[in-house]
């Protein structure tokens, strides 16, 4: 198969969804092709799959949302330390 798209994003997840069925194949000794030709899964088995699948994806996105909260607080309790530490205070003046 050849792809024709330039499209350097598309390229990448062509890419890792290749490596992703590989993977999978190793793991469970067949296609997905394979499974519905030998029907060792029917349509019910492949949409549970992807209820889980995307069950899983809603706690890695609520994983993610933490890390990325804790980086925030992290960058502005920089900011705040730096900014008061730099500050000039005369002795006259309360903070």
């Amino acid at each position: 198969m050849k792809i024709r798209t330039e499209d350097e994003i598309v390229q990448a997840v062509l890419r890792k969804m290749d490596e992703r069925s590989l993977i999978g194949q190793k793991k469970y000794g067949a296609t997905m092709m394979d499974e519905i030709e030998g029907q060792k899964k029917d349509l019910n088995r492949f949409l549970i799959d992807v209820q889980e699948e995307l069950m899983d994806a809603l706690l890695y996105i609520e994983a993610a949302k933490r890390c990325l909260q804790d980086e925030i607080e992290e960058v502005a309790y920089k900011r705040f330390t730096t900014d008061v530490t730099d500050i000039n205070v005369n002795d006259e003046e309360v903070l």
